[in-house]
């Protein structure tokens, strides 16, 4: 295969996009010895999943730590230093999303699933009001909505993609619909639907927007006509834990908040409560001081290293990713064509090949860590397969046996990769398409449906890459 073993011998310094990463990560380095015994980089293609902390973001968690303390609550000096930067954090932001201090808040939650839930609570949705959202979204805009309101879905075409006329027709379908939710981009192709375009049409219907930006937010910039925009710092390149809701403060004004505890009052006594004014009333509890020092340094990064060069990166790799997995025989890649912009994702499956069997084989034969399964997002990927969950298949999952789920490898590429990562990606996919072995025999754990070399210890029976 001719696979180098030094980072250097692999990247080019001739600055075309693409060509180097524009974000330094810790650990990006890791040798890993294959299962051929050689000795290999680690090969990260799964920032659609989460991505490594970047060393700037290790820097400024390590600069920070000795002056944390608790925040908002505290008089010492450390106490102090540690709100200041907290808040900090949350004009930073703000910031990052061009919006006005004064209108908008910002809110720390663990991640976008839960600023989601948070949002679904906070918004008072009645049983009978209509949430219009697509068949394309993540999990996590779609079950929250579920359970406090009517679901209207845009449908997407076999391609996985859906027009601004699909959005118009959910949208003037009665009853009215009270909001309209939808993914920035998609977790699972990449493809970025016209958002701009999208929130004006609600807008015009007075329709308020929220954008699911978890996978938007690392590789373009967010929309600023958006009413409510979440997003997570982990797969922006900042691990801990945190993320954000943002809309305008007069949503989170009113009403008891998602949360409620410690630091989201401001008078309490057995048989009454005085709230705390937002963002205070959202945030209970002691909150992820480091995990939001650490989106805050994210962002920063990736404000300075401009939206223009960033697009220019990505489309670079995407352009790479997708004609190179297209043109592999016996490779069949999902998604729109070739000629419609997406980030850098490629979707995919072999002819022949499990998809849980090529996830493990590009593991242990190539040390190319990618993604496998549904992508936690099941009504998509199932009409990108052209499919069904067949009441047998259902069936065996209730009985433990998850080793006929449907799904796809997953290949998501960002500003920590190079063009190089690609390439090397390109020559494995085409090196097992092509039934070439490398002498390994795995075999399929039917609690899982996960592929594992015969004889390896290799975390047996553990779930990962399922979802």
């Amino acid at each position: 295969m001719g696979i180098a073993t030094k980072r250097e011998s692999q990247e080019s310094t001739n600055g075309a996009p693409g060509a180097s990463p524009l974000v330094r990560c810790v650990g990006w380095d890791t040798i890993v010895r294959g299962l051929d015994g050689i000795e290999r980089r680690y090969i990260d293609l799964d920032s659609a999943a989460s991505t490594p902390a970047s060393e700037r973001v290790a820097r400024s968690v390590s600069e920070f730590l000795p002056s944390y303390s608790s925040v908002h609550r505290g008089r010492g000096f450390k106490s102090r230093v540690a709100t200041a930067a907290f808040e900090e954090a949350r004009e930073e932001v703000l910031s990052f999303l061009g919006r006005d201090p004064a209108r908008d808040t910002a809110i720390f939650c663990r991640n976008t699933t839960e600023a989601l839930n948070h949002l679904a609570y906070r918004l008072r949705l009645k049983s009978d009001d209509v949430v219009v959202t697509t068949v394309i979204e993540h999990h996590a805009n779609l079950l929250p909505w579920r359970r406090t309101a009517q679901v209207r879905y845009v449908e997407c075409g076999p391609e996985g993609t859906f027009s601004l006329d699909d959005i118009v027709a959910v949208l003037d379908q009665k009853p009215a619909p009270k909001l309209l939710t939808i993914s920035g981009a998609s977790n699972v192709t990449g493809w970025l639907p016209p958002i701009e375009a999208i929130c004006r049409e609600a807008h015009a219907r007075n329709v308020p927007v929220v954008i699911d930006a978890a996978q938007q937010a690392p590789h373009r910039m967010v929309p600023k006509t958006a009413d409510f925009v979440v997003f997570s710092g982990h797969k922006l390149f900042a691990p801990f834990g945190a993320g954000a809701l943002v809309g305008p403060i007069e949503a989170f004004s009113d009403g008891d908040p998602f949360l409620v505890g410690g630091g989201s009052v401001d008078l309490v006594d057995l048989h009454e409560v005085l709230w705390a004014p937002p963002p205070d009333r959202e945030e209970a509890g002691s909150p992820n001081v480091i995990g939001v020092i650490a989106m805050a340094a994210a962002l920063k990064e990736l404000t300075e290293i401009g939206w223009e060069k960033i697009e220019a990166h990505e489309e670079a790799l995407a352009h790479r990713l997708r004609q190179g997995l297209s043109s592999i025989d016996g490779v069949e890649l999902l998604g729109p064509p070739l000629s419609v912009p997406t980030l850098s994702v490629g979707t995919f499956n072999i002819a022949g090949v499990h998809h849980e069997l090529l996830a493990a084989r590009l593991s242990a034969e190539f040390n190319i860590a990618v993604r496998n399964g549904c992508f936690c997002a099941h009504p998509y990927l199932m009409r990108l397969l052209s499919c069904q969950d067949s009441l047998g298949t259902k069936e065996k999952i209730l009985r433990g046996d998850r080793s006929e789920i449907p799904g796809a490898v997953r290949a998501s590429a960002g500003l920590a990769n190079s063009l190089q990562d690609i390439e090397l990606l390109l020559d494995a996919v085409t090196f097992i398409a092509k039934g070439k072995t490398s002498g390994i025999e795995y075999i399929q754990d039917i609690a899982t449906g996960g592929f594992y070399p015969k004889g390896e210890i290799w975390t047996l029976g553990n779930s990962c890459g399922r979802t």
